[in-house]
């Protein structure tokens, strides 16, 4: 069974990319600050014990010193990793000149150091067990489109298409595939709180006039994953039902 670490895998899009790859077959390593109740129900569905496909590590990506034993104690717990999804981030909006240059930093921290640092010692891990893996990093279509109170999260969001484009190439030769994918405005609990005029502009701004899921999100990541994608690397895979068409 192949191990994939999946970020901020407690709830919404994360859990839902999480329990698709534990469907597929895949052993899924969620990591998360706290485990919810959502998790917890998927975890108990999918069996208990080593040979369950769906396993709950509790971290704090934050803590950047921590994470290379982290990583350590995961390899030496469940064997070789196969892949990596870079899916926890913060979604912290506000204007550039009024937000706070703690919150720019916590940001930055979490969206663009964090997974950089993961990655790095996950890539290590594949190298020592001789190459060969993935790594599916999750952005934004703000990365590329802009979106105003969004600049920061915009930016740090765009730091991760260049990551993914050019880890790439590094770690190409070794058999490690590194692809992106882009959600646009998904169909979520949350959105379907908004006042409808706000969604309705959004859906008929859409190619498709309608919304992505969280699962139209977990199936390209899953295609990434599998041996479907064995010759895609340094691609974005937008996912908006055309927002940006």
């Amino acid at each position: 069974m192949l191990n994939i670490i999946v970020t901020g895998a407690s709830r919404g899009l994360g859990l839902g990319i999480a329990g698709k790859l534990a469907s597929a077959g895949y052993r899924v390593i969620a990591i998360a600050r706290r485990e919810s109740e959502q998790l917890a129900s998927a975890m108990r569905e999918m069996g208990s014990g080593q040979g369950s496909s769906l396993h709950f590590k509790p971290f704090d990506l934050a803590n950047i010193p921590d994470i290379p034993p982290l990583v350590k104690g995961l390899r030496e717990e469940f064997g070789p990793i196969y892949g990596l999804v870079n899916n926890a981030a913060l979604g912290t909006s506000g204007i550039l000149a009024t937000m706070h240059d703690t919150q720019i930093e916590r940001l930055a921290r979490l969206n663009i150091v964090s997974p950089l640092v993961l990655t790095k010692y996950v890539v290590r891990s594949m190298m020592a067990e001789g190459g060969g893996g993935r790594i599916v990093n999750v952005t934004s279509i703000v990365s590329f489109t802009g979106y105003s109170g969004l600049s920061v999260y915009g930016a740090t969001k765009a730091s991760i298409v260049g990551f993914t484009r050019s880890l790439a190439r590094e770690v190409g030769p070794l058999g490690i595939n590194v692809n992106a994918v882009a959600p646009g405005f998904v169909d979520t609990d949350m959105t379907r709180g908004l006042a409808g005029q706000h969604r309705d502009q959004v859906v008929r701004r859409s190619a498709l006039r309608r919304l992505a899921d969280i699962d139209d999100i977990a199936n390209a990541v899953e295609f990434l994953l599998a041996d479907k994608a064995k010759n895609i690397t340094g691609i974005v895979l937008t996912v908006d039902a055309g927002s940006t068409a």
